[in-house]
């Protein structure tokens, strides 16, 4: 619901009376909560305290609080930061549905290339703020530039 109160139309002193006007915007703010709470798989915690969620939980809610928005571009970056293999798996699942389902488009700042090349359709890839690549998963795998940058020079490995 934080997320929602700049849309609200109504004003402090509306609020602190209980005018009839703010009392159906924020009956209607929480039901969007809820049903934003439930198509990412949090419903059932909202009655939780944010911070006492699990890590890979805290992380859907904080994309449910960014949609509440109403975001034509949701920016995500390293959002798989801390996460172990498993949670990583579900997050990649969840952005994907999170792009479908929304119709948002995604922007990912990422270092985990399982999961740029797992949820993305177009990469660009930046080596100290220099694009040296852009093009779909395949093309940047098999991108020298790319495999210089990040995985470094044969030669320099084997000397």
């Amino acid at each position: 619901m934080a997320a929602s109160h700049f849309r609200l139309k109504s004003n402090i002193f509306a609020a602190a009376f209980g005018f009839p006007s703010y009392m159906r915007q924020d009956s209607e703010m929480k039901e969007e909560a809820l049903r934003l709470l439930d198509s990412v798989g949090l419903k059932e915690y909202k009655d939780f305290v944010a911070g006492g969620l699990p890590y890979g939980q805290q992380r859907r809610l904080e994309i449910a609080r960014a949609l509440a928005t109403h975001p034509k571009l949701l920016l995500l970056d390293e959002p798989a930061a801390g996460m172990n293999p498993h949670e990583t798996e579900e997050l990649m699942g969840f952005i994907r549905e999170i792009r479908e389902r929304f119709g948002v488009t995604i922007l990912l700042i990422e270092h985990d290339m399982k999961v740029v090349m797992g949820i993305c359709e177009r990469i660009r890839v930046m080596d100290y703020g220099v694009a040296i690549a852009e093009g779909e998963p395949k093309d940047i795998q098999n991108n020298p530039r790319v495999i210089e940058a990040y995985l470094g020079k044969e030669d320099e490995e084997n000397a």
